[in-house]
């Protein structure tokens, strides 16, 4: 669609930046989870339903080697539980003292372990439940929209520093860092699984399921390092980027090439600069380095990424376009007018448009002189007048005849009357000037829910439910922000 909507964009000063950014810290967890503890394999059975298939929530399903399911204990508290196949962990001493340590840590950048069992052969991990799935889930196999830039920044410095916080914790080395590591909470926002922090072998040596992926150094020696969870953090950037899992060799001779446009994932098109981009191109290129002194630390990329951010002060359930107490819906929570538009129930939207009036259109510049109070002037103003009866009378050829004079009049500026001509058009079955309508609302009024919202119904009409839907969230966000102004 050549005229697409502009996206808007918020720009902060770097105190402005930190400022925000204090509210979503790391800091440790301690008070809202239990401690951590050892249940008995009963008490895990129990809680899966003899662990049933129908609460297999791992991305593999029952064909991993490491099954995870989805539990409920009997205080109702929700967890996750992996179980491990028989042939894992033989030292069952080892198992515990891994669990115990990993399960020391608390911190809301982490799904948190939260207990563990070890009963013969049995090796289980207990961990928060997280319900809105993977990042491979959202961003690889997404249904209704991709994700925003906005939120795979918010990923990126999420994950970097929960790595942070972990190596401050003498937890540095996480085995096979991906995409399936990455979980989002009620709250829409990403946490890293705390299982990738357990050695996930018999040896403790493995470190990665796809050798594509795998450090170099690992390849040589065997071994891995904290510059080797920098750089399987440099092959989730490009995933962010991308929206595809591309191998970091093909991905480094783009960078050389400086090719980047093929790096980056087209449904973000128009919607970030090339600066942008090209910062965190820049960021993987360094996490990707074959030296490993010449990899940045952790410490060094969350500054970067801090500085990277964007719309801090949204939340992620509303970048992420799910609703918000209930998160395992993936429908956008709207507010009532957005509702009728995402149903294109036109006879709603006509109530609310009606409703509403013009109060809206306040602060909308319209200086007039008084050489301007002519007869022109007052015959624009009764096209207005002619336009309202007849919208009110669902007359919409004639409200479209009427609103017409007045825009063409060129001495005032209404975005209602953008607004309800866009509603008049729908009605009279021409939905594309409908949309152009609404996008003329916005340029008017750039912060004007009503006039995304308008844009969406158009959308659907027209049939691309990709772009409503991604407008529809576009909409849900600014009727935030008005709402905490």
């Amino acid at each position: 669609m050549g005229a697409r909507c502009s996206r808007f964009g918020l720009c902060f000063w770097p105190s402005q930046i930190e400022s925000n950014l204090n509210d979503l810290s790391c800091a440790d967890n301690e008070d809202a989870l239990p401690g951590f503890c050892e249940y008995s394999f009963d008490q895990l059975r129990a809680a899966t339903s003899g662990f049933s298939s129908e609460n297999i929530v791992s991305e593999h399903g029952e064909k991993a080697p490491n099954v995870v399911y989805r539990g409920k204990l009997d205080d109702d508290r929700v967890i996750a539980v992996k179980r491990f196949n028989k042939s894992a962990w033989p030292d069952s001493r080892q198992f515990l003292d891994e669990a115990r340590a990993v399960g020391q840590l608390r911190n809301q950048r982490l799904a948190n372990l939260i207990g563990c069992c070890c009963e013969g052969n049995e090796r289980l991990l207990v961990a928060e439940f997280m319900p809105n799935e993977t990042l491979s889930r959202h961003l690889f196999h997404w249904e209704t929209q991709p994700m925003q830039w906005a939120m795979r920044l918010r990923v990126a410095l999420y994950l970097a520093q929960a790595l942070e916080y972990c190596s401050s914790r003498g937890r540095a080395l996480y085995h096979d860092l991906n995409a399936y590591r990455v979980l989002f909470d009620q709250d829409g926002n990403p946490r890293l699984s705390c299982f990738g922090l357990m050695k996930n072998s018999r040896d403790g040596k493995s470190y990665s399921t796809n050798l594509a992926f795998t450090p170099p150094e690992y390849m040589r020696t065997g071994r891995i390092t904290p510059e080797s969870v920098v750089y399987s953090f440099g092959t989730l950037l490009l995933d962010l980027l991308s929206g595809k899992h591309i191998p970091p060799s093909h991905a480094l001779d783009l960078i050389r090439a400086k090719n980047f446009p093929m790096l980056m994932d087209s449904c973000l098109e128009g919607h970030l600069s090339n600066d942008e981009g090209t910062e965190l191109v820049r960021l993987a290129s360094r996490c990707l380095q074959y030296e490993l002194r010449e990899r940045p630390n952790v410490k060094s990329i969350v500054i970067s990424l801090t500085a990277l951010q964007k719309e801090t002060e949204v939340p992620s359930y509303v970048l992420m376009g799910i609703s918000h107490g209930n998160a395992s819906s993936k429908q956008i929570s709207l507010s009532p007018f957005g509702e009728a538009c995402s149903r294109t129930d036109l006879t709603a939207i006509h109530e609310f448009l009606e409703k509403a009036g013009y109060k809206d259109d306040e602060g909308v510049a319209n200086e007039l002189s008084f050489q301007m109070w002519t007869s022109q002037i007052q015959e624009t103003l009764n096209s207005k007048k002619r336009g309202d009866s007849a919208f009110r009378a669902k007359d919409f050829v004639n409200a479209i005849d009427c609103y017409t004079q007045f825009i063409d009049g060129g001495t005032m500026v209404s975005p209602t009357v953008f607004a309800r001509r866009s509603l008049c058009y729908l009605m009279s079955d021409m939905p594309q000037e409908a949309l152009g309508d609404a996008m003329q609302a916005q340029a008017v009024s750039p912060d004007w829910p009503t006039a995304m919202y308008l844009q969406a119904a158009a959308l659907f009409i027209l049939g691309m439910e990709n772009d409503a839907q991604e407008t529809l969230r576009d909409g849900t966000t600014l009727e935030f922000k008005k709402e905490r102004t």
